[in-house]
């Protein structure tokens, strides 16, 4: 940094120069921060005019001799920033690799952002005066013109609870809290000696439940509603006359096997996303094959084709949903707020098209059923890429949105593009992580829109404003911000009226993530989700809290002057931008923005060419789109080399010694990557938005079976135990920085610790039966103060639930299936995802749970009763025949002592009953409709009750010495 002893500048690294007097320019009298005239000047003229390293005014003779010598050589001023390297203005950009050279510092990556900053100034359009509007605007139109909108009033507004709801709400939470304090102390000072270790496994467990329960709780202490105002989006960004100004979003759909995924759902999704009420050049939409298939490429020419007349006449009448399976299936008057004459003609007709699109697509399935020995071939002659699944190059075809690729109106229709990543042995891919991240990369270079929407293949647009739902959030100035991403609810469709598996999961998405919105927003949960692009490649929100004047950000007080008194601010910026990298757990180039008073060209030169390539990868393409806060590609881009450039990023070896799944994109290390990468983001100090239009923005198809649903639960479950085991666990991840809210941080700490309280679950469901067998019992006899615990208990349970469904506006039927699951996943699911979990990450053994299939009727939810043959059944299964078989034992045990025994009875039998009531809706599934439950369930079921039983007979650990002795000698003395 020093040459020939002369201070260099910490902005541009040249020297520093002379002021009049002939002696070193320093600019801060207080810290004397090395920096040139010339920045000097540049920043006064950006209105700057404290110090960047310790915020001190400068000196005001300082101010005034810069200003007027500004002032003087305006004219000069002008012609010299054309060149040289204060200019900010240089040549265009390149392609090609950059040469690192420390001596000149970079002067290569310098012309690259430099460039980058004068196309992005290019586009900025020189703000117009009031004053001068009205000058060039004739006197009589200006009477006729609309007065234009208010920009200040707000896109969407925050709806809070009513306080007479919430705060009865949020008393009884403490008075149940109160409560559980009190009844663990009676638990605890109650010990009953004669069934002791019964007892203790109870009182283990219902300390457990509470934690559980308070985690659950509090993170829905601040629920909110939110309102938008679309109406307000349109004027003030798609002004009549004027180009749109909303912004670009780039559509992610991914797929695997269409084998098990079907393509005509996958066709559907597609569909709905180009037909969408949005600019048509502001959407593109990326399909990743990662199965490479020749049946999903086939199938989305088809699709392709079809959208020429589907997306016209979706606009032309504005119809719901816009994708035509499900538009046309439903059992509605399709003709109310329809006036167009044609309408019901062109609807007949798009019918009769769809009809046999349909046609052509299930003929694709039925051939790729079975695949050629040779493998497929495509129409040229040439055999298809992907035959090996695990050996094929990268693929990518852009289908729509290139020049000629319009409707049959003659409109442009939306960008569609094929993506299929490149795999080869011996390289780790991630699954749908993998495959997310390289749809980041590919629509970076091709479209580079600011936000990006994921949806799962069997997800589609159900309300075709959802997108401007989101924009109202992301595009206001005063909220989008610090926001990440906007999560919307999973809805689904093909679901019976009683929901019997709680597939709607109406509690989590309407109660939970309500709560979670009002302190720092909702989880991402894997679809449905508009992500800040900006936000998936690792930075930091733009007002994220200062460390200089907080280093200070004590994450219990908020200030260090307190608590750390002897701590001493940083003030080289050198020494904030380690801090800030040490806050951010080991991110290379994260939050810069917090280092005050930098403009973006400044927070660029801060970091070298070296530092991107160890992030994003070597594609010097990819990095520049990394520099576009509000996205677009580079002007002088040419389209061969964006398709070169494209394949290239998608290559399975590009991500090798970068941060991807790391630090940037969707982290790896999980199956629920959506948990992991919206933690991450949380944790540098993001915050997110749920988003619930009346009409749901988008509908999925959820598991109905019993078998499927309890594979889904176990893959979730399992995703939590692996975040729970790995270096992101809530429990200690994250501590440095102090952003993640201590609210928010316990809901992520109840993500990944729910699967352990299957174990916990499974001893509680098992002690009804263990007591009714035995005759002890884990609650000694009640006295007053004990019954008014335990009846306050019960009450504060009941009330909790009623205060929530007031709020939440949840049904109680909803609420009921939600608990029923609960005790049926954790039972059975939650289990095996402990112990597989386990097993994977402590000891890389991958335990699978296969499913087999029987038929299922044709009749509506036929799905509904299909029983599969899973290792997950068994559990659930033989807690029903011990509690059963416990029941009967309890029963006929009464009637051999007489009417004494049948006080404690009710106590014993009223858990068992709890537990079985619990489980009804297994039992249901289980018998499915004509008592077809796979024998080997059944047999495995009746087998492990009958060990249980038998053995404990025979060994019966509760029973006291003394009183084994006695039944001993009373044995003996009777004559078998």
């Amino acid at each position: 940094m020093m040459e020939s002893g002369a201070p260099v500048c910490h902005t541009c690294g040249e020297n520093v120069g002379l002021n009049a007097n002939g002696e070193p320019f320093v600019a801060c009298h207080e810290c004397n921060f090395p920096i040139c005239k010339n920045c000097f000047e540049y920043d006064l003229k950006e209105g700057r005019k404290a110090c960047l390293r310790c915020a001190s005014p400068y000196d005001e003779n300082l101010l005034d001799d810069a200003e007027k010598a500004s002032a003087d050589q305006s004219a000069h001023l002008s012609k010299s920033q054309e060149v040289g390297v204060h200019a900010r203005h240089i040549s265009s950009v390149s392609t090609l690799d950059s040469e690192m050279t420390e001596d000149n510092g970079n002067p290569i990556w310098k012309n690259r952002v430099e460039s980058w900053k004068e196309k992005k100034n290019k586009k900025k359009k020189p703000a117009k005066t009031k004053a001068d509007t009205e000058a060039q605007v004739p006197p009589e139109q200006q009477m006729e013109d609309k007065p234009a909108p208010d920009f200040s009033q707000p896109l969407s507004t925050i709806i809070p609870i009513p306080k007479s709801r919430l705060a009865p709400y949020r008393t009884v939470i403490v008075m149940r809290l109160i409560i559980l304090g009190l009844f663990f102390h009676y638990r605890v000072t109650n010990p009953v000696d004669s069934a002791f270790p019964l007892w203790l496994t109870s009182v283990i467990c219902e300390i457990w439940f509470a934690f559980s329960w308070v985690l659950d709780q509090f993170p829905k202490w601040y629920p909110i509603d939110r309102e938008t105002y679309i109406d307000r989006l349109s004027e003030r960004y798609e002004r009549e006359g004027e180009p749109s100004e909303l912004a670009a979003v780039d559509f992610f759909v991914s797929t695997v096997d269409p084998l098990k995924e079907p393509p005509l759902i996958t066709a559907n999704t597609v569909l709905s996303i180009l037909a969408l009420d949005y600019p048509v050049d502001k959407v593109s939409c990326y399909v990743s094959d990662d199965g490479a298939a020749m049946l999903s490429f086939e199938s989305l020419v088809e699709t392709a084709d079809f959208a020429r007349k589907w997306v016209p006449f979706c606009k032309k009448f504005s119809i719901e949903p816009r994708a035509p399976e499900f538009y046309f299936s439903q059992k509605i008057d399709y003709l109310k707020d329809k006036v167009q004459p044609s309408f019901v003609k062109e609807r007949r007709a798009m019918k009769r098209d769809y009809e046999e699109f349909k046609i052509r697509i299930n003929a694709l399935v039925a051939k790729a059923q079975k695949t050629p020995e040779e493998g497929w071939t495509m129409q040229d002659g040439t055999p298809w890429p992907g035959n090996n699944t695990r050996d094929h190059p990268g693929m990518i075809q852009v289908f729509l949105g290139y020049s000629g690729a319009r409707d049959i109106e003659g409109n442009e229709l939306p960008r569609l593009v094929y993506v299929s990543r490149e795999k080869r042995p011996g390289y780790q891919h991630h699954k749908k992580a993998g495959a997310e991240n390289a749809l980041v990369r590919v629509s970076a270079v091709l479209t580079n829109a600011p936000y990006i929407l994921n949806l799962d293949c069997d997800h589609y647009v159900n309300n075709s404003k959802a997108v401007r739902e989101a924009m109202c959030f992301l595009m206001d100035p005063q909220v989008g911000r610090d926001v990440c991403y906007v999560q919307f609810p999973q809805r689904f469709d093909g679901i019976d009226r009683s929901d019997r598996y709680a597939n709607r999961n109406t509690v989590f998405f309407d109660v939970n993530m309500k709560g979670l919105d009002g302190i720092q927003g909702p989880v991402y949960v894997g679809t449905g989700c508009v992500f800040n692009r900006q936000a998936l490649y690792g930075y930091g929100p733009p007002s994220m809290p200062s460390l200089p004047k907080s280093s200070s950000s004590c994450s219990w007080c908020g200030s260090c002057s307190c608590c750390c008194p002897g701590k001493k601010e940083p003030k080289d910026p050198s020494e904030l931008y380690r801090d800030a990298k040490r806050e951010e757990l080991d991110a290379a180039i994260f939050n810069l923005r917090e280092i005050e008073n930098y403009d973006e060209y400044e927070r660029s030169m801060l970091i070298s060419q070296t530092s991107f390539e160890k992030t994003f990868g070597l594609s010097s393409v990819f990095i520049e789109s990394t520099l576009m806060d509000n996205g677009g590609v580079a002007e002088s881009a040419n389209p061969s080399t964006l398709i070169k450039e494209a394949i290239h990023v998608i290559s399975c070896g590009y991500e090798e010694k970068t941060t991807w799944g790391k630090e940037i994109g969707w982290i790896y290390g999980s199956v629920t990557e959506d948990i992991l990468t919206g933690f991450k983001m949380h944790c540098r100090g993001w915050r997110s938005i749920y988003c619930m239009p009346l009409r749901p923005a988008f509908k999925g198809s959820a598991p109905i079976n019993l078998s499927d649903r309890l594979h889904q639960v176990l893959r979730w479950a399992l995703g939590s135990v692996e975040i729970f085991l790995s270096r992101h666990c809530p429990l200690w991840y994250g501590f440095g920085g102090g952003r993640l809210k201590w609210l928010q941080r316990l809901a992520y700490i109840n993500t990944i610790v729910y699967p352990f309280t299957s174990l916990p679950l499974i001893a509680y469901c098992s002690l009804p039966a263990i007591c009714l067998l035995t005759g002890k019992f884990i609650i000694p006899t009640l006295s007053n103060l004990a019954s008014v615990l335990f009846l306050g208990l019960f009450m504060s349970i009941i009330l909790t639930a009623v205060l929530e469904l007031r709020w939440s506006g949840v049904s109680i039927e909803d609420l009921w299936r939600n608990e029923q699951f609960w005790v049926i996943g954790g039972v059975s699911a939650h289990l095996f995802a402990v112990f597989q979990g386990i097993l994977k990450m402590l000891a890389g053994i991958d335990t699978n749970f296969t499913v087999t299939a029987k038929a299922a009727d044709d009749a509506e939810f036929g799905e509904l009763y299909i029983v599969k043959w899973t290792t997950l059944l068994i559990p659930p299964t033989t807690l029903l025949i011990v509690n059963l078989v416990g029941v009967v034992a309890g029963f006929s045990d009464a009637l051999n002592k007489g009417y004494e025994a049948w006080g404690p009875l009710f106590g014993k039998v009223f858990f068992s009953f709890w537990v079985i009531l619990h489980l009804y809706p297994f039992l249901k599934g289980l018998m499915g409709r004509q008592n077809r439950t796979p024998t080997i369930v059944v047999l495995w079921s009746v087998l492990l009750a009958s060990v249980f039983s038998l053995v404990w007979v025979r060994i019966n650990p509760f029973v006291n010495t003394g009183d084994s002795t006695a039944l001993t000698s009373s044995c003996i003395s009777i004559d078998c």
